[in-house]
């Protein structure tokens, strides 16, 4: 059997997807390390420049080495063309050919298949490889057009997987030892518009199998949170963090980023779920084209109202084939680092108040060693690094007693 490495870029989706591709893979072994492979397929991310640029850099560095090399996910439609006629790449398949990989990689011609992005998994997963929890892609693409965003070219519009498909997969994945599932997709919160359905439907549905312990969640857009998944929040099932999306807090700069959310809205929002007791993360983009000093010390103001304790900051990175790649009025580089710098100290700030203020037991999944701690995150998706004898790996434990330190928790564990 020739012998095959999947090196993954991105987000949780690309990461499922590449479950997919292991699933189909039925005539070849697949190794834990490229120096292994004969062949090495490339699951790649395309949202920035920087993430295309690391794809190639990656892919220079395996033909160095003599690997055939497969271009999959959202930079084959971005740069698969232009790798594959520079011969840097063997292969290139889309989304839509995922299940057909086994054939693709017994091809004995080079190959160029990007297939359609109106396709849906039928795969089900049934396990992850050296991975303590499960990952649900439950919907692909996005509706939203969001002026700095490439995805819906890559991803397509939104559409929903199967529902029954789901349920089936959940349950597959419970009866095979998993507890705590991550739904994910382009745009998770868009799930069964087009089915008649909803994303609070659906949850209902999966806290109902038997096996199943922590739901958590992908990003979602504030507008997508409506009062059927508000109810939701105080069943247990449900991890006590969410991540909603607001990339910025000034409404002028919303406006201009096409976003479909309002600073009032979301600060109301906002302000309700953490008085259930959530953590609350959220997207944040500083340097956007028109982010003016005057719109970004409005911003930082109305930041600091909001009580969130996990940030995903980023400076804005420019990305050809979007609207923002047209736009002038742009901000150097590093003041835009300045200015991420100081919302990630005053989340920093608020996920050590958070921690220092919450009385609650810990629920935490071990995932894996790291140094003399095995660590894990709990509900609040804080990581928590334990003591213990014992190895706690893929284990719950419930930790009563804990000390907060700045830079995390820290328990023992008899």
């Amino acid at each position: 059997m020739k012998k095959v490495f999947f090196k993954t870029f991105g987000c949780r989706t690309n990461i499922y997807d590449t479950q997919i591709m292991i699933q189909n893979l039925k005539d070849f072994e697949t190794v834990s390390h490229e120096d292994e492979a004969d062949i090495v397929v490339v699951n790649s991310c395309t949202v920035t420049n920087s993430a295309d640029g690391s794809a190639r850099s990656y892919i220079n560095s395996l033909n160095r080495k003599d690997k055939k090399v497969i271009l999959a996910g959202c930079g084959a439609f971005s740069k698969g063309d232009a790798l594959f006629s520079d011969k840097m790449v063997y292969g290139v398949f889309g989304h839509s050919e995922k299940a057909k990989i086994n054939t693709l990689l017994k091809s004995e011609e080079p190959f160029f298949q990007l297939g359609d992005l109106e396709s849906i998994d039928e795969t089900i997963v049934e396990d992850f490889s050296a991975k303590t929890k499960a990952f649900i892609k439950i919907q692909e693409g996005c509706d939203f057009r969001c002026s700095y965003c490439i995805i819906p070219s890559v991803r397509g519009n939104a559409r929903s997987q199967d529902e029954d498909k789901i349920i089936e997969q959940v349950g597959v994945l419970a009866d095979n030892g998993f507890g705590e599932f991550v739904l994910t997709g382009t745009n998770i919160g868009s799930y069964g518009k087009d089915k008649g359905s909803s994303i609070a439907k659906l949850l209902k549905r999966i806290s109902q199998v038997k096996g199943v312990k922590r739901v958590r969640l992908g990003s979602l857009e504030p507008v997508q949170i409506d009062e059927e998944f508000l109810e939701l929040l105080d069943e247990t099932w449900l991890e006590k963090h969410l991540h909603i999306a607001l990339q910025h807090t000034n409404e002028e700069m919303l406006r201009i980023m096409r976003r479909r959310n309002a600073l009032k809205n979301d600060l109301e929002l906002f302000e309700f779920i953490s008085e259930k007791g959530f953590a609350l993360g959220t997207d944040f983009i500083v340097g956007h084209p028109g982010e003016s000093e005057a719109i970004w010390k409005d911003a930082l103001e109305n930041f600091k109202k909001f009580p969130i304790t996990h940030l995903h900051g980023f400076s804005y990175s420019d990305r050809s084939g979007t609207h923002a790649s047209t736009l002038k009025d742009r901000v150097n580089g590093d003041i835009a680092k300045k200015r991420l710098k100081i919302l990630e100290e005053i989340v920093s700030e608020n996920n050590f108040s958070f921690r220092q203020k919450s009385k609650s037991n810990l629920l935490v999944l071990v995932e894996e060693q790291k140094g003399e701690y095995q660590a894990g995150y709990d509900q609040f998706f804080n990581k928590i690094l334990i003591s213990s004898n014992k190895s706690l790996q893929k284990e719950w434990v419930n930790l009563q007693a804990y000390e907060v330190k700045r830079e995390g928790n820290y328990a023992h564990f008899a």
